[in-house]
């Protein structure tokens, strides 16, 4: 798959931290990549939820959503199911 441009130009300032941390101690250059790892995790797992959120409110099904997010429709279902707010249980 081809990288889009954006995406290029993200990679290449990743590149180019790990570059300028490479030459730090191990414990350092761990603890920094753990840091960066963490962040893109955070940052790209809530702007994932929020794109398949929205293809599956145009209709999308879990496949198809799975294969465009590069996971198994299982991750999806269980993925959207565990971002939807939790449902009030009526007192009984």
């Amino acid at each position: 798959m081809a990288d889009s441009e954006g995406v290029t130009f993200l990679r290449a300032d990743v590149d180019r931290f790990c570059r300028e941390i490479a030459d730090l101690a191990p414990a350092i250059r761990l603890r920094r990549l753990a840091e960066l790892r963490a962040m893109l995790e955070e940052v790209t797992g809530a702007a994932l939820m929020v794109a398949m959120a929205d293809a599956r409110g145009e209709g999308w099904g879990l496949r198809k959503i799975g294969t465009s997010a590069g996971i198994s429709h299982e991750q999806v279902r269980r993925m959207l199911a565990e971002s939807r707010p939790a449902r009030e249980h009526p007192a009984r």
